[in-house]
């Protein structure tokens, strides 16, 4: 670490000083995959946005991944590594963020358990993502313990660093409400406000549907377009999207509205494109052009996307070193952040040692 100073103070206290005078936010990712363009349009957008306005932590929250691979851990670590490489390709600065893996950060459960005393089991499972999550994945009663917990899992993932603002997709939103009850809860209980109560900040896309037209995208659907598809693989996906099935024949007038095709049209293409999406839309509509003609372009599109993306990634995952320095770096600030936060509360809750 540089020796350098001002007036005395070393750099890196100037550098923290400076980063606890912006408000900050955590928002992060559940490492059962690489992200995809659902991701983007849902909370990575935002990030980038808000990178240097904020103080931006981001979190691999690879506890929660067990929900989905408890029977398979080891592939979490991979997925946390190919979810770090996803954030620094779309352009998140590692000078700008802290970044953590979750089990790296043992606080984080301990204020949990605090959290745990607070929330009924009724009010957990009131949660409607959760109760989505239960019909979706068809689980009956054969979840676990610590699926009914993710919500007290995810509250102290974002207060335990205090954040005031969490970038999630529109199906995260009951999370930071329950995030906010037991801010709320715990700042009545001690008598002053110790927690901030976090507000959701949603994509402009609130959720990106699937290249099948599942309103749900997901990676055990096989209807993603992964932000590390090359570019050969984004064109065969496209060119299998679903469209419009009334539609036989490309003189045939086609719906617009709900169509894949051009949702993803509409999220991804740029000013310079806009023209010719409007183009295509009145087309389509008059039966003058064919599915065949508008997904290529909406390849060409997404490819054109994702190309300094694909190229930030392949810089990143060549050095290593880089990588497991993000991760340490993060984790020893978390750490510390999170045992401040845990010393506060248990003051504030009059759990002070005795001595």
């Amino acid at each position: 670490m540089s020796s350098a100073s001002f007036d005395g103070i070393p750099a890196f206290a100037i550098v923290s000083f400076m980063a606890a005078e912006k408000e900050r936010i955590l928002t992060g990712d559940t490492p059962t995959g690489k992200l995809h363009l659902g991701h983007w349009v849902g909370t990575l957008e935002n990030r980038v946005a808000l990178q240097h306005e904020y103080d931006l932590f981001v979190i691999s929250a690879d506890l929660h991944a067990l929900t989905t691979l408890k029977d398979d851990p080891a592939r979490v670590r991979d997925y946390a590594r190919e979810v770090l490489l996803d954030n620094l390709a779309v352009g998140l600065s590692p000078d700008a963020i802290t970044y953590f893996i979750e089990s790296d950060v043992p606080e984080i459960y301990e204020l949990a358990a605090f959290f745990s005393m607070y929330v009924t089991h009724a009010e957990a499972l009131r949660n409607p993502t959760i109760k989505d999550e239960i019909v979706a994945k068809k689980l009956g009663t054969r979840y676990s313990l610590g699926f009914i917990n993710y919500p007290v899992y995810q509250a102290a993932d974002i207060l335990c660093v205090k954040a005031s603002l969490v970038p999630v997709g529109k199906d995260q939103e009951a999370h930071i409400e329950f995030a906010r009850e037991i801010a709320r809860t715990l700042n009545a209980r001690i008598g002053y406000e110790l927690f901030p109560e976090p507000q959701a900040r949603i994509g402009r896309v609130g959720k990106l549907v699937g290249t099948d037209g599942n309103p749900k995208m997901s990676k055990s659907l096989g209807n993603t377009i992964f932000l590390s598809d090359t570019e050969e693989e984004v064109t065969r996906k496209v060119m299998g999207m679903y469209t419009d099935p009334a539609r036989i024949h490309a003189t045939d007038p086609g719906t617009v509205e709900g169509n894949p095709v051009f949702i993803y049209l509409d999220a991804f293409g740029t000013d310079a494109h806009r023209n010719h999406i409007e183009e295509y839309k009145a087309r389509y509509r008059e039966g003058k052009v064919g599915d065949v003609e508008v997904k290529r372009f909406l390849a060409a599109v997404l490819n054109e996307f994702l190309s300094p993306i694909r190229a930030r990634r392949e810089t990143y995952a060549a050095q290593p070193d880089l990588l497991r320095d993000i991760l340490a770096r993060g984790a020893a600030r978390v750490r510390a952040e999170a045992a401040e936060t845990l010393k506060e509360l248990r003051r504030g809750l009059k759990l002070t040692p005795i001595a």
